[in-house]
Parts: C-alpha cells; sequence; structure tokens
C-alpha cells in the first residue's frame, strides 16, 4: 500500500513531506493504458500533486497541477485531495517513448519546455489560488521546484521517480519527495541539506533497497533530528459520479440538452481520470431539464 509521510526538523529549520506511490502510478497506467514515457511523466506529476495536496491546510481542499509544454504528450493533469489521494490522465496516453542515451526515459522530450506549469490550490472557500510557471525542464520534479521558487517565494527541493520494467513497461516503483526551509533555516542549515540531496541516492534506488518513506526522510536529512507529522495511506481516487455529471449537463440549456443525444438516442459522458462511462436517454435528458426548470 501507498504511503506518505509528513516531518519537521525539531530546530523548525526544514519541513519534509514523502510519498511511496508505485501503487497509485500502477493503476494510472492500467486505466489509461499509457505508454512507457506517458506513464512517467503522469505518475511524476500524480506523485507531486499527493505531497502537495497534503501540505493543504483545510481538509475540503484539492490541489490541481497542469503542466503542458508543448510537447507530442500534450497536457498532463494531476488533482489531489488533503488526504494526498489523487487522480489524473493525460491527453496523448500513447506518446511515442524515447530515452536519453543513457536509457532512462526523455520525460522533457515529451512533455516539451515550451509552455506552463499551472498549479489551483482549491480551500473549499472563496476563490481558489492561481499560479502558474513557465516549464524550465519539462522534467517535472524541476518544475515543481521553479513553482515554489517563483510563485510561493519557498525555498524547495523536489525530486521524482518513477521505475518501470524495460520488457514490458510495469511499474517497479514510483515516489518521490519535497524538502521545504522554513524561515527559522540559515545558511548552514541550507548548505548542510544542498550536501545531503547531492550525496543521496534518486528516490528509485532508494525504493529498491526497500527503504520506508521515513527511512527517505532520514537520508535526505542526515544530522538533523526529525520528527514525524503525520503519516497515512495514499490512493488513485476519482470522485466521478452520475450525480455529478448530472449537475454539469444542468447547466446546459435546453437546447443545448435536446441536441446531444446521438442517432441511437443516447448521450455517453466518459471521465478523464477514471474511464467510467454514464449513459443518458432522451428520457433521462427530459428528467435533466425538468430539475433544470425547477431551480
Amino acid at each position: 500500500m501507498d504511503k506518505l509521510i509528513r516531518c519537521i526538523t525539531s530546530d523548525g529549520a526544514i519541513m519534509a513531506c514523502c510519498a511511496e506511490t508505485s501503487d497509485i502510478v500502477h493503476i494510472a497506467k492500467t486505466v489509461h493504458n499509457t505508454s512507457p514515457v506517458a506513464t512517467a511523466a503522469l505518475g511524476r506529476l500524480l506523485t507531486a500533486s499527493s505531497m502537495m495536496g497534503a501540505q493543504l491546510k483545510s481538509k475540503q481542499g484539492s490541489v490541481t497541477l497542469r503542466i503542458n509544454g508543448g510537447g507530442p504528450i500534450g497536457c498532463v493533469i494531476a488533482v489531489a485531495d488533503s488526504n494526498g489521494n489523487c487522480r489524473g490522465y493525460v491527453a496523448n496516453p500513447q506518446v511515442e517513448t524515447e530515452r536519453y542515451s543513457n536509457g532512462k526515459l526523455n520525460v522533457a522530450k515529451a512533455v516539451g519546455r515550451d509552455g506552463t506549469l499551472n498549479v489551483m490550490k482549491d480551500s473549499g472557500e472563496g476563490e481558489p489560488y492561481l499560479g502558474a510557471v513557465e516549464i524550465v525542464s519539462g522534467e517535472i520534479a524541476e518544475d515543481i521546484t521553479s513553482y515554489y521558487a517563483t510563485s510561493e517565494q519557498l525555498p524547495t527541493a523536489c525530486a521524482l521517480g518513477v521505475l518501470l520494467d524495460k520488457t514490458d513497461g510495469s511499474v517497479m516503483l514510483a515516489g518521490g519527495y519535497i524538502i521545504q526551509l522554513l524561515p527559522a533555516a540559515d545558511d548552514d542549515v541550507l548548505n548542510r541539506l544542498e550536501k545531503n540531496i547531492a550525496s543521496s541516492d534518486s528516490v528509485t534506488t532508494m525504493l529498491a533497497k526497500g527503504m520506508s518513506v521515513l527511512d527517505m526522510v532520514k537520508a535526505v536529512l542526515s544530522g538533523f533530528e526529525v520528527e514525524v507529522l503525520d503519516e497515512s495511506p495514499i490512493n488513485y481516487v476519482c470522485t466521478c459520479s452520475r450525480d455529478r455529471v448530472i449537475n454539469s449537463l444542468i447547466t446546459l440549456s435546453e437546447d443545448e440538452l435536446r441536441s446531444l443525444p446521438d442517432e441511437k438516442g443516447t448521450v455517453v459522458a466518459d471521465c478523464n481520470f477514471c474511464n467510467k462511462k454514464y449513459t443518458f436517454t432522451k428520457s433521462d435528458i427530459e428528467k435533466i431539464i425538468q430539475i433544470k426548470n425547477k431551480e
């Protein structure tokens, strides 16, 4: 089962969030039938969204990440709640996979570098916070780091990893961490942290060694006393429902609603996040119009 942990150093200088998302990325690959590079891109963004969602203060809050760099994969979207549960999709799940000379997946080529990373944080009350930064690499982790530095002025280190079987493209391991300096941090803390990160194994290497999310945090924060704030399971969770689709349809005009049924007299609505299909007959559409007129 995937887990997420949030920690703080005892001196109040560093906040850390770390997650294993192997099952989440496996489910995403299965649901969307993604190519290897699309699996890696979506998996990284899902992992980032899970950790960013868990940092929200409001229990009703959610965070939406959208990256579009003009590459062949198109738009990649991930949404997470305040518990770290997440869901997502890519515009072109079967994008062609290319690799670097070292064999690693070329996520940057698929995502592209000519575009933006958009972040929407919704507390569930009032207007959501919207932030956007230009893509710096397309590898996603660096773009998350850039977002925090630019939009929230928060020194951050983000690492994300998805390891796939080179034979069949199945998901073996996935996870990541977000490390942030708090106001109490001084230059000594920064220097120690930078050395730790530079000498640490990659996320997937640590997971392959059997390290837990807490082990990973302690490795990156070696030399610091770490206090656990909370630890919880996380899952791939879609919030779609027939009622939600109906609520969306109600926003259309009567003419638009009556024009929806196809030659068979049905309307099929697909969920982008889980691919579930909701079918409505002409009779269903008339009932929705009646509901609409009563409001």
